[in-house]
């Protein structure tokens, strides 16, 4: 079932017609070649360019006879060109067609792909800068440990986002390989030069070495750089969706006017499209392990991984294409709430500057354990007394007789915490402001 919201794109790359019209490209340009060698004459070529073509329902009435996918489209292609037909094909097998024109399409796919990743790179760096100093408390295990701000949040998975957007250039560097070299890869009947021809009119590279197929760890590695990139809009998904639950609420997603959250409670609303893309990205990381298992095949080839790529090749990509659709718009229309924030730094009673006290005991004379047991007794009593942080740690001797309370008294001030931001926003941005 293909998503609501699938580009037009996307679901077309991988349409029988378009499939189809890709092989012809690969047949009809393995004909230009071997004209240019003079072994199709130049009439048949002309008569070939101007009649070649097909018609997708009755390949499959063919196909339902022959019960070969590329001699039903043979034979479709041949009844409407005639006679000079007997050259289409010339010293071809399946795979040549195939796998030349599924390079082709993973590499049209890609593209769409590639341009979803940016938008979602553009959005998240316009909202790492709005954000930059919204401050709010970081946690480590799920617990409170020091002030971040939310555009450090963003500004990380930017990062992420980037590198996703770098493994699906490779990868896509990867499959945009050809080959047209015959039933076993040893050009037994084919002229090298017409690989050559047929991969450039592609936009494709010949493979250095094939078997009957291209090898298959080259398309592992395309579905692998997919499940990193559903993995990594997961990592955005799950931690929004940490932050909207009742008990935090910082940020939320955007409820459209007359939206509904629940049939039973008309109070709810529920992070629906983040827990939608965690639910896509288990889906598209399970396409994984069937594309490793496809790398190893009998001798020069079996057909084992062919039924498997058609489910999810196009799986895969569509879904990767939606996923991106529905994470650009979390994150250009999530909700934040500073005041919210702020109100849960305070939660913690000042727990959350124990590092700095620590650090500054030990830098007046303390040692380390010392000044650790010193800020962790206080920080015990802070917890289940429920008394400010700051007051206990005034109320410690070795505390007072090392700093006075006007030093105490500066270590609780959160505008510490943010001092290196344009450092690190200079870091993954190339800039510091917009």
């Amino acid at each position: 079932m293909i998503p609501r919201y699938t580009r037009p794109e996307m679901e077309r790359v991988w349409t029988l017609e378009n499939r189809y019209a890709t092989w012809l490209k690969v047949e009809l340009a393995a004909c230009e070649a071997w004209a240019a060698q003079g072994v199709i004459p130049q009439e048949a070529l002309r008569t070939i360019r101007w009649k070649a073509g097909f018609d997708v329902k009755r390949i499959e009435q063919i196909e339902t006879e022959v019960r070969h996918d590329v001699i039903a489209f043979l034979t479709c292609v041949a009844e409407h060109v005639g006679p000079e037909s007997r050259f289409i094909h010339l010293g071809l097998t399946s795979s040549d067609v195939v796998d030349t024109a599924l390079s082709a399409l993973m590499v049209e796919a890609a593209d769409l792909i590639l341009d979803g990743i940016s938008k979602v790179l553009g959005t998240l760096r316009r909202r790492a800068f709005e954000f930059k100093e919204t401050v709010m408390i970081g946690r480590t295990h799920g617990i409170h440990a020091e002030p971040t701000t939310l555009g450090l949040k963003l500004a990380l998975w930017h990062t992420d986002m980037q590198r996703c957007r770098e493994r699906m250039e490779r990868a896509r560097e990867a499959v945009r390989v050809g080959k047209i070299s015959g039933a076993v890869g040893t050009y037994a009947n084919i002229d090298p030069q017409i690989e050559q021809y047929v991969c450039q009119q592609m936009g494709l590279a010949p493979a250095p070495i094939s078997t009957q197929v291209l090898q298959r760890d080259r398309h592992a590695e395309y579905i692998s750089a997919l499940a990193l990139l559903a993995s990594c809009a997961e990592k955005i998904a799950v931690e929004l969706r940490h932050l909207q639950r009742t008990e935090v609420l910082e940020v939320e997603e955007f409820f459209h006017e007359g939206q509904k959250g629940s049939s039973a409670m008309p109070h709810k609303r529920n992070p629906i499209t983040a827990e939608n893309i965690t639910g896509l990205a288990r889906m598209i990381r399970g396409y994984l392990i069937p594309a490793l298992e496809n790398v190893a095949l009998w001798h020069e080839r079996d057909i084992s991984h062919s039924s498997v790529e058609r489910v999810i090749l196009p799986d895969a990509t569509i879904l990767a294409d939606y996923l991106l659709h529905r994470l650009n718009n979390l994150v250009d229309k999530m909700v934040a709430y500073p005041d919210t924030m702020l109100e849960n730094i305070e939660r913690t009673r000042g727990l959350i500057f124990s590092q700095r006290v620590l650090l500054e005991l030990t830098q007046a004379g303390l040692t380390r354990e010392e000044a650790y047991q010193v800020t962790q007794r206080a920080a015990m009593r802070c917890w289940k007394e429920k008394e400010q942080f700051l007051d206990l740690i005034l109320a410690e001797p070795k505390a007072r007789g090392a700093l006075s309370r006007e030093r105490i008294e500066q270590l609780f001030d959160l505008a510490y915490y943010l001092r290196h931001i344009d450092y690190i926003f200079h870091n993954v941005f190339g800039q510091s402001t917009p």
